[in-house]
């Protein structure tokens, strides 16, 4: 019998599916879940909230601190965090060592018990010793039209265009800043889901995983 993993690690790039894949390895595996990405997002939320600037490190640090005071579920099931805005300030707020610093043990702490995490810095930098490393991403087109689809779900007015701009703009903000950039640990599993539905990002997924507590990863058929 295959050892069930305790920490899985899913780091990727913006709307490239990793969230709703890490949801169901989570629900799979009888593991807890967390998305990191929503930390960030609160915390943009509570710098805007606050009158602060995301730009400006001090006011997001502070309030990323003022997190971990109150309902910690309350704050990340709130919906508009799901929105455009909030969304940008977070990509903002996240280039800040001391945000980062501030969410590092709360992250920590939340994958002792045994957890799937979805972000951006989990394999090289949060959860180092995880189990098993993914790495999901897709090609920047398709991921903006999940993305576009999403916010006019939501009611916002925007173009494909805006969206796809928006996108590139924060791939490279999240891989260009100094501290804890988004990039592949160097023991991750690289999964494209530019052409794979749910369930076929699930099945891979699931045989990578497998695979790999098993000691068996490298006798996977090839692409």
């Amino acid at each position: 019998m295959t050892k069930k993993p305790k920490t899985i690690a899913i780091d990727g790039t913006f709307a490239s599916g990793k969230g709703t894949l890490a949801k169901r390895l989570a629900a799979h595996y009888g593991l807890a879940y967390m998305d990191t990405g929503k930390l960030y997002r609160a915390t943009a939320k509570a710098t805007l909230d606050a009158g602060g600037d995301p730009d400006n490190a001090a006011d997001a640090a502070k309030a990323a601190k003022s997190l971990g005071q109150g309902n910690l579920d309350e704050k990340l099931s709130d919906p508009v965090l799901k929105s455009g805005a909030i969304g940008a300030a977070a990509s903002k707020v996240a280039v800040h060592p001391d945000v980062r610093a501030a969410l590092l043990d709360l992250q920590r702490d939340f994958a002792a018990q045994g957890a799937v995490l979805d972000g951006r810095d989990l394999g090289t930098v949060i959860c180092p010793d995880a189990d098993v490393k993914l790495y999901v991403d897709a090609k920047p087109e398709i991921r903006a039209e999940r993305r576009h689809k999403e916010l006019v779900g939501y009611g916002e007015e925007i173009s494909f265009d805006t969206v796809l701009a928006q996108l590139r703009e924060r791939d490279a903000r999240d891989m260009g800043r100094k501290d804890a950039p988004l990039k592949p640990a160097e023991d991750a599993h690289f999964l494209d889901s530019s052409h794979l539905s749910i369930e076929e990002a699930f099945d891979g997924a699931c045989r990578i995983i497998d695979a790999v507590m098993a000691g068996k990863f490298e006798a996977l058929p090839k692409n």
